[in-house]
């Protein structure tokens, strides 16, 4: 039997076991209280960032946009449309400052370029420009990360100073993330910028690396330059017809001759983007010897999100066709017909395989031969072609007065004639610098890289203008776009006009827009 004492002593220890229990328990619902109130801070903060964090700031005749956001790898980002993007490590903060140039005022821009001091005057400028415009990105970032956590506070708790602790968490978080950037900012990250897009191949495009990091006041005068060049480009292609933005047209990519250059994939890709080419036409040639090990490089097509209309070079051999085929967004013509993204296409392969010494290759005559038993079938086939796809110049002139369009390579350089029969021939240039060969034509004189954007009407399949891309190749950093405008869309085939245009003479709705560094 239990003395009294020892019955206190148990009545003790079972109080405070309770006591014990309740405060665990208030201590874990405290903790998960202000859990949800972190969470609330970060994720509403978050949100609030991706919602308001963008300020438009006036630089020079440009409206740059800044925009700050979280992500796990610290970065400084300059985007410059369409020629690509340039990234920089210039911090080691969980956050991403990036700046776009969104628009072009005309007005100011045409007086730039007329006054000879106005970009001495806007590199004086344009460092108090870029102060005030992160000052004002900081700002509004601040107060919209604030507002996204109390709202999302609201959203969870109903309780203003639970709302109300959301928005603090949110400022501290982002005031600590603000306050690392600036003590791990490194100037010298400017030296070793991240290219991509179709600025890739010119990294002189931001001047000397070294000058900048050793004269960085001096900057500013380099990046009135770009933002003046970039300005060149917009206010040119103002009056341009926007075929880019219209539903009713067919955009068709047309490259060819990469010859196995892997630096054409990052060109094709970035244009394919940025002209929202819905379809990519390859004339050939896409490896250089046509061997199993080269095959491979046709898995780089499967990575384009649109239909790869492709056809044998005669550097392709039947298993670069097949490692072709093998992608799943292609299309191999080889005397087929098909109907690709709104336009009907017809296609054959070139039947010589030049790599291979021992094949009997058939001539010139025997080319032009084969040409023409392909145009008589598609003549008197019953589909209506618009664009005839062929490798070589000779296979495909038999498509003349057959065909509104002819597209061809080959040549390594572009050329177009429009014939007295109403077809056009156009004969692309090398989208990949003519590969491994264009190493062989001495110092100064690479082949370029060359692509055209064709604008098609998608209801008639008519060519109606297409923009001209030429880069620079190796060791070259020009880049140039013109824009050619078809006189009559619509002009019959088959029937013989009063004269031919040939390749050399300028179109008179040529527009042109230029830069080199």
């Amino acid at each position: 039997m239990l003395s009294w004492g020892e019955i206190r002593a148990y009545d003790y220890r079972e109080a405070f076991g309770r006591f014990r229990g309740v405060l665990r328990r208030w201590r874990a619902g405290r903790v998960w209280r202000w859990s949800c109130v972190l969470f609330a801070g970060l994720v509403g903060g978050w949100l609030g960032l991706a919602l308001g964090g963008q300020v438009v700031t006036p630089i020079g005749p440009a409206d740059v946009t800044f925009a700050l956001s979280p992500q796990w790898h610290g970065e400084t980002v300059v985007n410059v449309a369409p020629l690509g993007q340039l990234a920089f490590d210039t911090h080691a903060a969980p956050l991403k400052l990036e700046a776009t140039i969104t628009d072009i005022r005309l007005a100011a821009a045409e007086e730039m370029f007329s006054d000879p001091d106005a970009i001495n005057r806007m590199a004086a400028g344009i460092g108090s420009d870029l102060t005030s415009g992160v000052t004002a990105l900081l700002l509004r970032s601040l107060l919209a990360a604030a507002v996204g956590a109390i709202v999302m506070g609201l959203l969870l708790f109903r309780s203003g100073w639970r709302a109300l602790a959301s928005g603090v968490t949110s400022l501290l978080v982002l005031v600590s993330f603000g306050g690392l950037a600036g003590l791990t900012f490194n100037p010298s990250a400017i030296a070793e910028p991240r290219y991509t897009g179709l600025i890739a191949g010119a990294p002189q495009v931001v001047g000397s690396a070294d000058d900048v990091v050793s004269r960085f006041s001096e900057y500013q005068e380099q990046l009135a330059g770009l933002v003046g060049n970039v300005s060149m480009i917009y206010e040119a292609t103002s009056t341009l017809p926007v075929y880019d933005e219209d539903e009713s047209v067919i955009r068709v990519l047309h490259v060819s001759d990469i010859q196995l250059n892997p630096a054409s994939w990052s060109i094709i890709s970035t244009l394919r983007e940025q002209y929202g080419a819905d379809v990519v036409v390859d004339s050939g040639d896409l490896t250089d010897r046509g061997s199993a090990a080269e095959d491979v490089f046709a898995d780089e097509i499967g990575k384009l999100d649109v239909p790869y209309v492709w056809v044998r070079g005669q550097h392709d051999s039947m298993g670069t066709q097949r490692a072709v085929e093998s992608q799943p967004n292609t299309v191999v013509l080889d005397g087929d017909v098909e109907e690709v993204g709104g336009l009907t296409f017809y296609g054959a392969g070139d039947p010589r395989f030049t790599p291979d010494a021992t094949r009997l290759n058939p001539d010139e005559a025997g080319v032009a031969a084969l040409g023409e038993e392909q145009a008589a079938s598609v003549a008197g086939g019953d589909a209506e072609v618009d664009v005839a796809v062929l490798h070589t110049r000779t296979q495909a002139e038999p498509f003349d007065g057959v065909v509104p369009l002819v597209l061809a390579g080959n040549e390594h350089l572009r050329s177009t004639e429009l014939t007295e029969l109403g077809t056009r021939f156009l004969v692309q240039g090398s989208t990949g610098g003519a590969g491994l060969s264009g190493l062989d034509h001495g110092p100064g004189r690479p082949t370029p890289y060359q692509a055209s954007v064709l604008y098609f009407d998608a209801e008639t399949g008519r060519l109606q203008a297409r923009d001209d891309i030429d880069l620079g190749g190796i060791g070259l950093t020009s880049a140039q776009v013109e824009r050619h405008i078809e006189e009559d869309p619509q002009r019959p085939v088959g029937e013989a006009g009063e004269e031919s245009e040939e390749s050399g003479e300028p179109e008179e709705e040529a527009s042109e827009t230029e830069g080199e560094q």
